[in-house]
């Protein structure tokens, strides 16, 4: 065996490798229930949390001219003896909020 196809092959190897785990890791989103999660702890530092959702489909959504794969969510809170009702939008690659809309009663 030729010592310099054995080290052309192993770089190859490593380098396909690296390639695919980046693809990967790019094109892969973070779980609906773990937004969800993190939402909840998030607005439980507030109050008590009375109920939640979310949509378990990524869907496009554009804000200020950039197009994002979202998760679509709700989440009501009981604040001060009233119920407050908030809607969602987190990314789905890394399940940061970018809007929280308040519902109007």
């Amino acid at each position: 065996m030729n010592w310099k196809s054995f080290f052309l092959g192993a770089a190859v190897g490593i380098v396909g490798g690296y390639v695919t785990k980046e693809v990967i890791t790019q094109k892969t989103n973070v779980s609906p229930e773990r937004v969800l999660a993190s939402v909840k702890k998030h607005f439980q530092l507030n109050g008590p949390i009375s109920g939640s959702w979310i949509h378990m489909e990524a869907e496009p959504y554009e804000k200020s001219q950039m197009t994002y794969r979202v998760y679509k969510g709700g989440i009501s809170q009981t604040i001060d003896g009233a119920i407050q009702q908030y809607e969602f939008i987190a990314d789905a690659q890394t399940g940061t909020v970018i809007d929280l809309i308040p519902f109007s009663s």
